[in-house]
């Protein structure tokens, strides 16, 4: 085994069974990362709990696991994706739709928006953009510690490219489906390129699906850059069942004066692990990190979040928040870095958490790393249940126990969700939020398939 773990040797064969078939459907200048990225990710493996990063994380129960294929599509394989419509009330959106991780061969590989903005395949706009795939393209998503990332940079031959040039303002949001479905159990990748150049302003919503039961894994990378005076934004929502694992990876390069926020809705699934890298490369840049997560049952939701300050007079903040429920899990690591020359930082953190029952379980670690002096940094994290007195407040004023709680919970939750610039989306997630709350299947609006 040459002191590899059985997993990481799992994983390294899969490269070499499917890596031909990979490289021929892949554009040549992707093809040239393949080589590298698996050396890394052969030494360096499937992470464990010994990492770091994934100390609250048990990534066994769905990696050692014989899935059986690695999805290479065929033309026929999109005619349900193609059906998919996940619509929110009233929101006006670009929508792409990814199935497992590939861009529909139903659809024009490209196209291009209002502006001169282009979406479409990865793969295909590695050929039709040379000079920037070179220019971005694995510059963000490096990592000494992760193998995971370079699993994907290894194996992952399509997903998303969205490119905003100079001063180009979408006044609609793009809205990307990932849409995982398959007879079989499986695993399957995707990485997105997204290029945001200088004075633009961009909105993504990338929602998460399950399509069929099977046990699914995903293992997906986004590289965003976000360029000088640029205002960027992502928010994700998680709606998968409980037998998908869904492994996320966003790195955000930020240059002077730009603003970006992302937020990360995590409402079902079965082991979800987000990690989100705010590098903020230029003088004056601002950050803002948000997160909800809701879990029950045996579920487990980990959010990683790495804010790297860089330049002086930089501002970020993270507000994550978590409600946990029977025997559901949940994990919360934040870093905030700050370079000696990142003076005149703002920087905060906090985590909240209630856990509604005696067997659910949250591990929070936020982290402070400064070498300024001239900075302005806090954190804090709690771990608690509902507030009795308001409980008893409520109930006092002639609202039964069920509502009170249900109340309180929602208003808990708000304050991350009303942060969604998007106000039909947020009054969506209001609504997804408070269904979810009170035990029933969130589904969004519209979807012609009930995923589970």
């Amino acid at each position: 085994m040459n002191g590899k773990s059985e997993i990481t040797e799992k994983y390294l064969g899969l490269y070499k069974d499917n890596i031909d078939k990979i490289s021929s459907i892949s554009a040549p200048f992707i093809n040239t990362f393949r080589a590298s990225s698996f050396e890394k990710f052969s030494e360096l493996g499937i992470p464990s709990k010994k990492n770091e990063a994934y100390k609250y994380t048990n990534l066994d129960i769905f990696f050692n696991h014989d899935y059986e294929n690695y999805f290479m599509p065929v033309p026929s394989d999109f005619i349900k994706a193609e059906k998919f419509r996940c619509e929110v009330t009233d929101l006006d959106t670009y929508g792409v739709v990814l199935l497992n991780g590939f861009y529909p061969t139903l659809n024009e590989k490209l196209r291009q928006l209002p502006g001169g903005v282009w979406i479409g395949s990865l793969n295909e706009a590695a050929i039709k953009f040379p000079d920037k795939f070179e220019q971005h393209f694995g510059k963000y998503a490096k990592s000494e510690t992760d193998g995971l990332i370079h699993l994907n940079t290894a194996m992952a031959s399509d997903g998303v490219f969205i490119y905003i040039p100079e001063g180009v303002t979408l006044t609609k949001p793009v809205q990307v489906v990932n849409l995982v479905q398959s007879d079989d159990d499986m695993f399957n990748q995707h990485r997105n390129l997204i290029i945001a150049e200088k004075n633009s302003n961009f909105s993504i919503i990338i929602c998460d699906h399950t399509l069929s039961p099977q046990k699914f894994l995903t293992n997906a990378v986004t590289e965003v850059f976000v360029g000088e005076n640029a205002h960027f934004d992502i928010i994700r929502v998680q709606n998968e069942h409980n037998n998908a694992c869904k492994i996320t990876n966003t790195f955000i390069h930020q240059e002077k004066n730009s603003v970006t926020s992302s937020n990360n809705i995590t409402l079902h699934g079965g082991l979800i692990r987000n990690s989100t890298y705010h590098y903020l490369g230029g003088e004056g840049a601002e950050s803002y990190s948000y997160g909800l997560f809701l879990g029950d049952k045996w579920q487990h939701i980990d959010n990683f979040v790495n804010v790297d300050h860089a330049f002086p007079h930089c501002t970020s903040n993270q507000l994550f928040k978590g409600v946990l429920d029977d025997m559901s899990t949940g994990a919360f690591n934040g870093r905030i870095f700050v370079r000696p020359d990142a003076q005149g930082t703002l920087a905060y953190q906090r985590n909240n958490n209630i856990l509604l029952t005696d067997d659910a379980k949250m591990d929070t670690k936020p982290q402070l790393e400064i070498y300024a002096d001239d900075v302005k940094c806090s954190h804090g994290a709690t771990i608690g249940q509902l507030n009795d007195d308001a409980l008893f407040y409520l109930q006092s004023r002639g609202i039964n126990k069920r509502e009170a709680r249900l109340m309180l919970m929602f208003g808990f939750a708000h304050e991350v969700i009303q942060n969604i610039k998007i106000e039909p989306l947020r009054e969506r997630m209001d609504n997804l939020v408070m269904q979810r709350l009170k035990g029933e299947l969130s589904r969004c609006a519209s979807c012609m398939v009930k995923c589970g």
